[in-house]
């Protein structure tokens, strides 16, 4: 099985702060991989590296075999943790303005999705609750079918009961042999799903290894996590 994500000795730096450290991965394709370190350990500027939203870096990042670009982007779906939805945008007109942009999405799926979240289809997103944008937005990436998907904290704005409802969601849509890259905070309600994680510190790889050997050793993901950066984090 090939890699979809291949990372070799790369760096990134903002002046002169060095986010990215010479860090070195790869992961092959089929795996649900959970990204997981406090805040300011460099989780957000390797997802936009990894999806093309920042290209000043050293070393070599490939996804499936192909630099982040333009061909990269057809095959990956990218949820990002902020909202992007334009205030005017009703949840039909999103849905719309995705289809037009993806050959790969299913829009009728994405209107039977809607229905199930219970979200209105005239609805503006100025007017949503931060929740329900984000189950909007999950909807939009989900409905495609794309070989990778880079999902940045996807239940941070919902409350515990929706969590196994999104997870769910999450779960039920990916096609087969398609990845999910997941970034989060929430380890103890996700690591059921993960097949392998990785840890990130001070812009460093600290963890590479599948869940199975966690496991196997007698551990949860969250207890190795606490382990790992104890009981210092970072912020931003």
């Amino acid at each position: 099985m090939s890699e979809i994500i291949t990372v070799k000795n790369m760096s990134k730096s903002y002046g002169d702060h060095r986010v990215l450290k010479d860090i070195s991965f790869g992961f092959e394709s089929g795996q649900i991989i959970g990204l997981l370190g406090p805040n300011g350990s460099g989780k957000t500027s390797l997802i936009k590296i990894l999806v093309g939203l920042i290209n000043d870096y050293t070393g070599e990042v490939l996804i499936d075999g192909k630099r982040p670009g333009k061909a990269s982007k057809a095959m990956v779906a990218y949820l990002p943790e902020k909202t992007y939805l334009a205030d005017w945008m009703k949840v039909k007109d999103a849905i719309n303005y995705i289809a037009d942009f993806y050959p790969d999405f299913d829009k009728a799926k994405a209107f039977k999705m809607a229905e199930g979240f219970k979200l209105p289809l005239n609805q503006k997103a100025k007017t949503m609750s931060k929740g329900m944008q984000e189950k909007l937005q999950l909807i939009l990436v989900m409905c495609r079918n794309a070989k990778l998907y880079i999902l940045d904290e996807p239940m941070g704005g919902v409350d515990p009961a929706a969590r196994q409802f999104i997870l769910d969601t999450i779960m039920k849509n990916i096609p087969e042999g398609s990845t999910i890259l997941l970034s989060t905070h929430l380890i103890y309600d996700v690591e059921e799903i993960f097949d392998s994680v990785l840890m990130i510190g001070k812009g460093r790889v600290l963890v590479k290894t599948e869940t199975e050997r966690i496991r196997a050793a007698g551990k949860t993901v969250e207890q190795l996590f606490k382990e790992v950066y104890g009981s210092v984090w970072e912020t931003d």
